[in-house]
C-alpha cells in the first residue's frame, strides 16, 4: 500500500500543484488548508509524512508542529518556506524537531528525495515502537525486566502514558526501580531526544534546593560567583524527575507549583521569567496520600503531579521476577567487571526466593554483584553469597492437599508451598505440558523451568539431610 502524504498549504493553486507533484511519485495524497484541518485529517487517518507551509491563517505551521509534539505525534514533517524566511525554517527544524525544510519554489527531485527519507524514518520509528511493545509483553521495557502479572500491568501503564504530556507520580518502596520507570517513560515519549534530568530532593540541603531547581544569577547570594542554570532549564525540551518529592520543603513546593502551572522559571536574583518546555515526573517512597495528610506534601501540588499514578510493587510480592532480573544483572555486571558468570545455581535461586528483600531490587543487585566478583566465571553458588552458607536450610515443606482439580489451603500455609502446589497441579492438568502450563500461570517458560529446578534442588537437599540424620 503506497505511503500517505499530508500536504498543508493555504494557497489553493500551490496546494493543488504540490499535491499533483507528490501524487506523481506514486503516493496517496491528502490536503489541508491550515493546521486545524491537518489535525482533523490526521485524526481520521495517520500520514507517513507531512509537507506544511509555515505562514497560514488560523493555525500556522509552527503551531501545528507544537500541537503534534504535545500529542506525541512523531510524523516526520517537512516545512515549506518562502524567500527570506530561511532563518525561521532552520529554527523550526532545530527547536520543534521538524524533519527538514524546503525553500519555494520547490524542485520536484528534491521533494521526492526528502519524502523518501522522511517515510523511511517514519517506518523506523513505527518499528521501534512495535519492538518496544513486543518486548514489554515478553517482560522487557527499557532497563526494566519482569515476568509477573503486576509488573506487566506497570509496563502497560508506562506504554499508555509515555506518549502524552501528562505529569506522572511514581510511588514505591526504596529500591523498587522508580527512576527506571521514569527513564522508560522518557524514552518512549516525544521528548526522548531531549535531556532526562533526575533530581534527588532528599539529597539536597534546604539552603541549596531552590538554586538547584530554578538556577541563580551572579551575586544572588554569598558564593554565587557566576550565573547558573537550574534543573528546569537543563531539562528544556526533555523530562525532569523530582525524586523523593515528599522531602522537598513546603515553601519550595509552593514555588515549584507556580513554575509547573505557568511553564516559566525565574532564577534566584533574576528579574525576568524564562519560558520552559519540560515534562515533570515525580517519585516518592512514601504513600502520597499519607504524605499529604502529614503535611509533607502540599495537596495542590499533589493533585498537579498526580495526573497519572504508577505504583511499583515490592520485590517480595513478585519473587517470580527474581530469575529474570538476576539474568539481566549478570549481563550488565559481567561487562562492568570483566567476568564470565553464566547463571545462578538452583540452590541460589531457591535461597533468593526465601528472602524478604527489604531493599528490593537494589539489594538484589548488591548481592548479585558481589557474587559475580567472587565467582568470576561459570555458576554462582551458595558459597559466593554472603550469609547463605550459614543460613539454615528451609524447613521441609508439605504441599497443600488437592482434590478434583482444586487446592485446599489451610490458614498459615507458607506462600511458597501454595505456589509450588499450584504449579504442580497446573502441570498435572496440562499432562506435564510446560508451555501450556506457563500460559495458564501467566509465566514465561524460562521462569517456570527455573522454579521447577529450584523445587528439585529443595527435594534433593531435604533427602540429603534425612540420610545424614538431620530429619
Amino acid at each position: 500500500m503506497p505511503a500517505r502524504i499530508l500536504v498543508v498549504e493555504d494557497d489553493p493553486d500551490q496546494r493543488n500543484d504540490l499535491a499533483a507533484v507528490v501524487a506523481s511519485f506514486g503516493y496517496q495524497v491528502t490536503t489541508a488548508r491550515d493546521g486545524r484541518e491537518a489535525l482533523t485529517a490526521l485524526a481520521g487517518l495517520p500520514a507517513s509524512a507531512i509537507l506544511t507551509d509555515l505562514v497560514m491563517p488560523r493555525m500556522d505551521g509552527i503551531a501545528l508542529l507544537k500541537e503534534l509534539a504535545a500529542r506525541g505525534d512523531r510524523t516526520p514533517t517537512i516545512v515549506l518556506t518562502g524567500f527570506g524566511s530561511i532563518d525561521q525554517a532552520i529554527s523550526v527544524v532545530h527547536d520543534l524537531k521538524a524533519f527538514w525544510f524546503l525553500e519555494k519554489p520547490l524542485q520536484p527531485g528534491v521533494v521526492r528525495t526528502l519524502l523518501e527519507r522522511a517515510i523511511q524514518q517514519n517506518r523506523l520509528v513505527k518499528e521501534t515502537e512495535r519492538l518496544h511493545s513486543q518486548l514489554s509483553y515478553h517482560g522487557v521495557l527499557g532497563d526494566l525486566v519482569a515476568d509477573s502479572a503486576c509488573m506487566k500491568e506497570v509496563f502497560s501503564l508506562i506504554r499508555q502514558v509515555a506518549p502524552t504530556t501528562a505529569s506522572v507520580l511514581i510511588s514505591g518502596e526504596s529500591g523498587t526501580g522508580k527512576e527506571l520507570v521514569a527513564r522508560a517513560i522518557h524514552a518512549l515519549s516525544a521528548r526522548s531526544a531531549g535531556p532526562f534530568v533526575p533530581v534527588n530532593c532528599a539529597a539536597l540541603p534546604e539552603s541549596l534546593m531552590e538554586s538547584e531547581l530554578f538556577g541563580h544569577e551572579k551575586g544572588a547570594f554569598t558564593g554565587a560567583v557566576e550565573r547558573r542554570a537550574g534543573c528546569f532549564e537543563q531539562a528544556q525540551n526533555g523530562t525532569l524527575l523530582l525524586d523523593e518529592i515528599g522531602d522537598m520543603p513546603i515553601g519550595t513546593q509552593a514555588k515549584l507549583l507556580r513554575v509547573i502551572e505557568e511553564s516559566k522559571v525565574r532564577r534566584l536574583g533574576g528579574t525576568a521569567d524564562i519560558p520552559i518546555a519540560v515534562r515533570v515526573l515525580a517519585a516518592t517512597n512514601r504513600s502520597p496520600e499519607q504524605a499529604v495528610q502529614s503535611k509533607l506534601l502540599r495537596e495542590d501540588l499533589y493533585y498537579r503531579l498526580n495526573v497519572f499514578h504508577i505504583s511499583l510493587p515490592p520485590l517480595r510480592d513478585r519473587k517470580q521476577d527474581i530469575p529474570s532480573i538476576a539474568a539481566a544483572l549478570l549481563r550488565d555486571l559481567n561487562r562492568k567487571h570483566g567476568c564470565r558468570v553464566t547463571h545462578l545455581s538452583p540452590e541460589v535461586v531457591d535461597w533468593f526466593a526465601h528472602r524478604s528483600w527489604p531493599g528490593n531490587v537494589r539489594e538484589l543487585r548488591n548481592q548479585v554483584e558481589r557474587a559475580v566478583i567472587m565467582a568470576a566465571e561459570g555458576e554462582i553458588q551458595l558459597q559466593h553469597i554472603p550469609g547463605a552458607m550459614r543460613a539454615p536450610a528451609p524447613p521441609p515443606t508439605v504441599d497443600p492437599p488437592e482434590r478434583d482439580g482444586m487446592l485446599q489451603v489451610a490458614v498459615g500455609a507458607r506462600l511458597a508451598e501454595v505456589e509450588r502446589a499450584f504449579i504442580r497441579l497446573t502441570l498435572k492438568h496440562t499432562n506435564n505440558n510446560k508451555t501450556r502450563a506457563a500460559e495458564l500461570l501467566g509465566l514465561c517458560l524460562r521462569t517456570l523451568h527455573n522454579k521447577l529446578r529450584a523445587y528439585e534442588s529443595v527435594k534433593v537437599r531435604s533427602a540429603g539431610a534425612s540420610q545424614n540424620g538431620f530429619d
